[in-house]
């Protein structure tokens, strides 16, 4: 073998050897200079902590309404975490519109049209297809699951701006006219609600004048349990917080994300002041330094009411630190909310532990919803008898109903506990709409199953509706008349489950996959689908999963004419 053989086998050997020559640049992702300097910018002076990386990214995606390849890089360099870690975040969450390396830039104004159940039901389709066919350059025009405004469906959302009842020609002048803000509507502020009596009970719990256990016990009398829609008795839940070892956190559920759902919209852009006492009052009972109030990026009405009336509060007491959804429904799954305010992906964590032991950044955590802390100041000024005098038919208090669909005046209707639907549809909505009848409805929104109208003397209230395969739930009400399709409701809705799932397990992420493919068939395979309906059930990590297929064994168990004509 000669010197010249040695050498090239010792260049193979060592790559980089004898004739090969080092890459004129680094390996790996390389930092676009422009995409750093403008991502700098963006962030400002705000510390580069791992749980404000969504913050950043809504940052990335409101001034450039998308988010780049480089951006992505710039972000990652920036707060030293792997380019996996902020890509997987960013791609995680719906509202993030990533551009890959290589496609094109998205359009400058995106047009959302909300295609769950009441907007489908009301002309959503058409008004999606009209728009796609006519918007024209420089306009994307995309669906969108529920935007929390059932009640003026159909509803498009031009950049952040929100056109209800909304037709081709409303939608098209309000992106023509460059009306993509949030729209405040009249609330009551911080000196009017001062004014009224506001903080009085806050600030009594501060100076001593009332005890901790004295707010526990009202709640307790009360029974008020979680309107989020698992039902939990609210003081048991901040007396297992407080039995927690120090430092404690609170949380606060305002990802309103179940189709028919609004009340939490509706009392955060009336009396958002009520709200933050009750939160105020929990975090003191619980002695969480810090709340974290997570509100779901399709209310930016919300999110700026609170900024601005958060800074009106006096100096002292927690840290509030308003957190912005990014359009992920499993969001309002309470572990998965804290991944999320977290700056992660929404995943649902496995319980045990729960989060009142180990929740947010570790430590002991209460978690409410935002109706439930909308109460805590009327429930103890005026009494535990004064919440138990409202009800019927042997249930107690008062519950906010979210109602739309098929009825004369939709909106959030506060009534007794316990009310049945046909008493709510007469008393509360004038009725059903024109031309109407009852058909069917759903008692809980999309996973709490589908009641036909013979069964429209059941008391809607937590425990009374278990016994059919439905619940509650956050109380949303949504009414189908004779026009409508039961089964295509239920196939509506389990579409949405499957674009909402997070896909962490298999029985759920395959499941509503499987099911809405089985149920576009024009015979369904009821055999197959209860067997898929069961594993679900079992086997899915969180309530997204197990609840899925209600509204698909309602169908089955409750509307036989239609199931045998499908059959057939």
């Amino acid at each position: 073998m000669t010197v010249h053989d040695v050498h090239e086998v010792r260049a193979f050997e060592h790559p980089g050897a004898g004739r090969r020559k080092a890459k004129a640049t680094p390996k790996g992702r390389q930092i676009d200079p422009m995409a750093a300097h403008e991502v700098e910018q963006l962030l400002g002076d705000r510390p580069r902590r791992r749980d404000l990386l969504i913050e950043f990214l809504h940052l990335i995606q409101d001034k450039y309404h998308q988010i780049s390849a480089a951006h992505l890089a710039a972000l990652a360099d920036e707060m030293r975490l792997s380019f996996a870690e902020v890509f997987e975040t960013a791609t995680f969450y719906a509202h993030f519109d990533v551009v890959k390396e290589g496609q094109p830039d998205i359009a400058p104004l995106t047009i959302r049209v909300c295609d769950s159940l009441t907007c489908a039901m009301l002309g959503g389709e058409r008004l999606l297809q009209e728009l796609q066919d006519s918007a024209g350059p420089g306009i994307r025009v995309v669906r969108a699951p529920c935007v929390g405004r059932c009640d003026t469906a159909p509803v498009a959302e031009v950049g952040h701006n929100f056109v209800d009842h909304a037709t081709v020609a409303d939608v098209l002048a309000t992106a023509k006219a460059d009306d993509t803000h949030a729209h405040l509507p009249d609330y009551i502020g911080y000196d009017a609600y001062v004014a009224a009596g506001g903080y009085r009970l806050l600030n009594r719990l501060r100076a001593g004048e009332m005890s901790n256990d004295e707010i526990l016990k009202a709640l307790d009398d009360a029974s008020l349990r979680g309107l989020g829609g698992a039902g939990f008795p609210t003081g048991r839940k901040w007396r297992a917080v407080l039995g927690e070892p120090g430092p404690r956190l609170m949380a606060v559920n305002g990802d309103e994300g179940e189709p028919g759902t609004i009340k939490d919209r509706y009392y955060l852009e009336t009396d958002p002041h009520r709200f933050i006492e009750g939160t105020l009052i929990g975090a003191h009972v619980v002695e969480a330094a810090d709340v974290y109030v997570y509100i779901r990026d399709e209310y930016p009405a919300v999110r700026e009411i609170l900024a601005r009336e958060i800074a009106k509060l006096p100096a002292g007491g927690p840290r509030l630190h308003l957190r912005r959804g990014a359009g992920a429904y499993i969001c309002g799954e309470e572990s998965s909310l804290l991944e999320s305010i977290e700056g992660k992906r929404g995943l649902p964590r496995h319980k045990p532990p729960y989060p009142f032991q180990v929740g947010l950044f570790g430590l002991p955590t209460l978690i409410n919803n935002v109706e439930t802390l909308w109460w805590v100041r009327d429930i103890v000024d005026k009494g535990a008898d004064w919440w138990k005098s409202h009800g019927r038919n042997d249930r107690q208090g008062l519950r906010s109903f979210s109602v739309s669909g098929r009825v004369k005046n939709p909106g959030v209707k506060l009534a007794p506990a316990g009310i049945t639907v046909h008493e709510l549809i007469d008393e509360y909505c004038g009725g059903m709409a024109q031309g109407h009848t009852l058909h069917a409805y759903l008692p809980g929104g999309a996973s709490g199953g589908i009641l036909p109208a013979a069964m429209d003397d059941i008391p809607l209230d937590f425990g009374t509706l278990e016994k059919y395969g439905c619940f509650i739930g956050s109380a949303a009400i949504v009414i189908l008349s004779q026009h409508d399709s039961v089964k295509a409701a239920a196939l509506n809705l389990m579409r949405f489950f499957e674009d909402e799932s997070c896909g962490q397990c298999t029985p759920c992420r395959v499941g509503t996959q499987k099911a809405a493919q089985l149920m576009e068939r024009p015979v369904w395979n009821r055999a197959l689908l209860e067997e898929l309906s069961q594993a679900m059930r079992d086997a899915s990590i969180c309530g997204l999963g197990q609840a899925a297929s209600n509204p698909l064994t309602s169908v089955i168990k409750y509307f036989p004419d239609e199931f045998k004509e499908a059959a057939e």
